[in-house]
């Protein structure tokens, strides 16, 4: 991707910066990465849903030690079709603590 927060030094810094703290990407276990995983939508399309580009700049980690407790992860994408909404909707991520 070329465009801001998603270069390839941006991608590739916040990538190193997972691997460096050993966090595991909830979002994408079974997400691959080529499939789109949006939770922001810019308020420059009119139809934000028409033309579907997003981004995604909001992220669930977790230790390697919660994944086994890792149940999903929800994105709210309703949300951004509310009156007067944010331009990210919100991410709930659920694990099982018992």
């Amino acid at each position: 991707l070329n465009v801001v927060s998603h270069t390839p030094v941006e991608t590739e810094s916040f990538e190193a910066m997972r691997r460096a703290g050993d966090w595991v990407d909830l979002m994408r276990l079974n997400v691959p990465a080529e499939q789109k995983l949006y939770t922001w939508w810019s308020y420059r399309a009119q139809d934000w849903q028409a033309s579907d580009r997003g981004r995604r700049l909001d992220h669930v980690w977790s230790s390697p030690n919660l994944v086994e407790r890792f149940t999903g992860y929800e994105i709210l994408r309703p949300a951004r079709g509310w009156e007067r909404p944010s331009d990210h909707v919100p991410v709930i991520a659920r694990f099982d603590l018992d």
